[in-house]
């Protein structure tokens, strides 16, 4: 399989470039592409061979959820089975930005996307590249980090095209992007807990959710 590299502007992304990655998404192809936590690897959540083809992209474990981008808190609302009083303050405080939280997993969602935990992580990022193409497949993406299972995540879409060659069907290429990475909270217990700490401090995160 060959890999194909565009270059876009990430601030203005055209819509021949958002079109072209959306319609890979819609034949159940693996796309690369910048977002405000480095670089993403996207497909259709509910295309199970595309979700297949995504862990073996990255070489990641079956037991591993895969990460969802939503385009707002009502499309998040319709993947998680409930949502909890936490779950809006930390929408409303970091949405959209590098924010993933933890939410148990509605019916809607595969199984497989969850690593058969039931758990689902949802994040509403903040670039424009995702946003345009959230908005012209009007549905969530997979978006997991674009790198080899236990590697660093690619930072470049010429990192991407190095490391991922063959693996993946589209990059999306605008360069470096200079993101933290996106810190990962789990509010499904009775407890909160910060799983991955990056841009977002758990201090930040402690003081919004301080009392609940």
């Amino acid at each position: 399989m060959a890999t194909d590299l565009i270059q876009i502007d990430a601030e203005h992304p055209s819509v021949e470039a958002i079109e072209r990655a959306a319609a890979a998404v819609r034949r159940g192809q693996i796309v690369a592409i910048p977002t405000d936590a480095l670089y993403s690897l996207v497909c259709d959540p509910l295309n199970l061979h595309a979700v297949g083809r995504i862990f073996a992209a990255k070489g990641r474990e079956a037991s591993r959820a895969l990460p969802m981008l939503v385009s707002d808190v009502v499309m998040a609302e319709d993947l998680a089975r409930e949502t909890s009083p936490r779950f809006y303050l930390l929408a409303r405080r970091f949405w959209p930005g590098p924010l993933t939280i933890i939410v148990e997993a509605s019916s809607r969602v595969p199984l497989k996307v969850t690593g058969n935990t039931g758990r689902l992580a949802l994040r509403q990022a903040s670039c424009k590249v995702a946003t345009a193409l959230l908005e012209r497949l009007a549905q969530p993406l997979i978006a997991t980090s674009a790198n080899l299972s236990g590697q660093p995540t690619c930072s470049s879409g010429i990192d991407v095209f190095g490391n991922l060659d063959g693996r993946v069907d589209l990059v999306l290429d605008s360069g470096l992007a200079a993101g933290a990475g996106s810190t990962t909270v789990d509010i499904t217990e009775p407890y909160w807990r910060v799983i991955k700490e990056g841009a977002i401090p758990e201090r930040e995160i402690a003081e919004v959710l301080k009392g609940t």
